[in-house]
């Protein structure tokens, strides 16, 4: 196992399952998690916008198509406020064993400066880090996606019934090895 590979991202089509994976992994992490996951909220079948939820229980709207903001990806206006106060300060590291959860790296996320300095902070630092990235995306998006240290599985429908226990296992190895 290549300690230096840490961090641990998913990444393929949008409605693929990466977040059904990140969501599998939570559910069986025997050990200290902190962090996002978006899921999207629809009212009457129709997608209306995304929220960020976090592992210790706040919530808000990541994007949503009653918002009105500097900032737009196709209808929905991007909250900059909701993702400064939480899912920026919930990436922040904590002691090496805690996981760091981040869904996801991308364009929504990335309109804010503040959450791309704590996404560097989090991949930086010595804990394990689970998230998603988008495919393509911005000059940062496609650095962060080139570092040494990036562990990148493309979620399929081949691929997503196995990639949970896929992960924890090379979350527990890397864990192991931090002892």
């Amino acid at each position: 196992m290549d300690k230096t590979r840490k961090n641990i991202f998913l990444t393929g089509a949008p409605s693929s399952g990466k977040t059904t994976v990140i969501k599998k992994v939570i559910a069986k992490l025997g050990f200290p998690a902190k962090g996002f996951y978006t899921e999207e909220e629809r009212v009457n079948g129709k997608r209306v916008g995304f929220l960020m939820n976090t592992l210790d229980g706040k919530r808000g709207y990541l994007g949503h198509q009653n918002i009105t903001s500097e900032f737009y990806i196709r209808r929905y206006g991007v909250s900059i406020g909701n993702i400064e106060t939480i899912a920026a300060p919930s990436i922040t590291p904590a002691d090496g064993r805690t996981i760091i959860v981040i869904d996801e790296i991308g364009k929504m996320e990335c309109f804010s400066e503040k959450f791309r300095e704590a996404a560097i902070t989090a991949l930086d630092a010595s804990n394990v880090v689970l998230g998603t990235i988008t495919y393509g995306g911005d000059e940062f998006i496609v650095a962060i996606k080139r570092r040494y240290d990036m562990d990148i599985h493309e979620v399929t429908p081949a691929n997503r019934d196995l990639l949970p226990d896929l992960i924890l296992k090379k979350m527990l190895d890397l864990l192991k090895q931090q002892q």
